[in-house]
Parts: C-alpha cells; sequence; structure tokens
C-alpha cells in the first residue's frame, strides 16, 4: 500500500494514478490521518440494448416527420448572417 499526503499527492498526482492503475492501493493522507482512496472505475462493458423493444414506448416520431418544412421556418434556416 502507498500512502501520500496532501501535498506529495498534488505533486505527484499523475504518477499516483499509474499506481492505482498498475493495481496497487493508493491512499492520500493529511497529518498522517488516511482520508480518501485512489480506486479504478470499473466502466460498464455490457453491450446495448438498441432494438426496437428497447425504444418502444420512449419515442414518438411524428407522421409528418419528413414533411416539407413550413415556408417561415425554412427562410429562417436559409437566412444570410450579417
Amino acid at each position: 500500500m502507498r500512502i501520500a499526503n496532501i501535498t506529495e499527492a498534488k505533486a505527484q498526482l499523475s504518477r499516483l494514478v499509474d499506481a492505482a492503475l498498475a493495481g496497487e492501493e493508493v491512499v492520500i493522507s493529511r497529518a498522517g490521518r488516511p482520508l480518501v482512496r485512489l480506486t479504478v472505475v470499473e466502466l460498464d462493458q455490457r453491450p446495448r440494448d438498441l432494438t426496437r423493444a428497447f425504444w418502444e414506448g420512449r419515442v414518438r416520431i411524428g407522421d409528418d416527420f419528413d414533411a416539407p418544412l413550413p415556408e417561415d421556418v425554412l427562410r429562417a434556416f436559409e437566412a444570410e448572417t450579417a
């Protein structure tokens, strides 16, 4: 286990993070009293469910989704900026 005081942690944060990533237990202390532990974040590696069933009831696409835009909206998109 590696114990670093706050001053050392400020100066050596990158090295302490590398040590934690390598599996070493890193504890940061103040006045000799352990305060926090650096740990590796475990990311969720499960594949996402992007099937239609997942989205059903969550998203609604209007019947006019691909209809032409109203003239005023179309003009706003095509307007030149000064």
